[in-house]
């Protein structure tokens, strides 16, 4: 099984951004908060020292309108002292305002259409047309109460579980790492959904090569 850091799952904004002046060389990372335990593991795995991250509230999800506005802000607070800064976001549901606020701050950012797709792959994910799957990542197989259950009303009002999911016929758990007790978390979401359980290996999929592709150059 995967070791990594401690679980840094935030609740309000987070970074490890050094005390000293970055150099030219320096790169930051904003992130979403649901990325934060990858992105650190991978600065770990791959001894990426010079890039520092900050992440935004996974929450903001759940008002993607909200999204492209705190990146925004975020870029403008720290582009003084970072020459490079890479956004750690897909489209989010931002319906294509967030790539047009990069490109505008000349700024990059993940490609694909959410979370999902960069860690399956986004080709890969685009040809399987999963319309009718739902998918987890590690992060929400951890917090699926808090991000998917309570944000639904599931607990006050169990019976709109039906019509949510009517159309659903999986649950897809695309999984980082190899993680037993993830995977049992993951399945009692299905069972508690009523779907089929399908369990995905992706490991960090373009999140991996596109960071290691920031690395290089």
């Amino acid at each position: 099984m995967t070791t990594l850091p401690s679980d840094p799952v935030l609740t309000k904004e987070g970074a490890d951004l050094r005390d000293q002046a970055p150099g030219a060389e320096r790169t930051l990372l904003i992130a979403c908060g649901a990325l934060a335990r990858e992105v650190l593991a991978l600065k770990q795995i791959n001894a990426w020292d010079h890039m520092d991250l900050i992440c935004l509230p996974a929450i903001l999800h759940n008002t993607p309108d909200l999204i492209t506005d705190a990146v925004r802000a975020k870029v403008a607070e720290h582009r003084a002292r970072y020459p490079n800064i890479f956004v750690l976001y897909a489209d989010c549901g931002t319906g294509g305002l967030l790539e047009a606020a990069c490109i505008e701050m000349g700024v990059q950012m993940l490609s694909g259409p959410h979370c999902y797709a960069f860690f399956d792959g986004v080709e890969a994910f685009e040809a399987r047309g999963e319309v009718t799957s739902f998918y987890l990542t590690d992060f929400l197989a951890r917090q699926f109460d808090a991000f998917v259950w309570h944000p639904l009303g599931l607990d006050r009002h169990p019976e709109l579980k039906d019509m949510y999911f009517a159309n659903y016929e999986a649950l897809v758990y695309l999984a980082q790492t190899d993680d037993p007790a993830l995977t049992k978390k993951a399945r009692a979401c299905a069972d508690r959904l009523g779907l089929r359980f399908e369990r995905r290996y992706t490991g960090y999929g373009d999140l991996a090569r596109e960071l290691a592709k920031e690395a290089s150059q």
